[in-house]
């Protein structure tokens, strides 16, 4: 990875995306979401790394690894950001741009999930916009490297 690489992390049960409460999460996989982000990220002049985990561990040895020499992090930590202290720890050493991103309104759902760990250690926020807030993550990267 380098200074052009968007590290873009899903984690904890992201995997089922277009099967798990479509209602809530709409009907694009993970494959559309990478896709997508490949896409967003190539207008930029960007590229996109691409990672799904179910594990904890896993997810922050990603952070830490991507934590500085990249353009930034998506981060779409499903259930780890209501409970994850650890995540948090390793988000706030990031020394690169870290965008918490989440497809559904986590405020307007069940109230364990009003509380993000994350938010006070990310940089930007992208909440409740489907898929496309991805893009507006990346996006949001690409403009913050075009400002310095």
């Amino acid at each position: 990875m380098d200074a052009t690489t968007v590290l873009v992390l899903n984690g904890p049960n992201l995997n089922l995306l277009g099967e798990r409460e479509p209602e809530v999460y709409g009907h694009r996989t993970l494959a559309d979401v990478e896709r997508v982000c490949r896409a967003a990220a190539a207008a930029h002049g960007l590229t996109v790394e691409c990672r799904q985990s179910n594990h904890e561990g896993t997810l922050i040895d990603w952070v830490q690894e991507g934590r500085r020499g990249i353009a930034g992090i998506v981060l779409n930590a499903g259930g780890y950001t209501h409970t994850s202290v650890a995540l948090r720890d390793a988000v706030s050493a990031c020394q690169v741009p870290v965008v918490e991103v989440h497809i559904s309104d986590i405020g307007a759902r069940e109230a364990f999930r009003h509380h993000s760990y994350l938010t006070d250690v990310c940089a930007h926020h992208v909440i409740g916009r489907g898929v496309p807030g991805y893009v507006a993550a990346i996006d949001w990267i690409a403009s913050s490297r075009d400002a310095d």
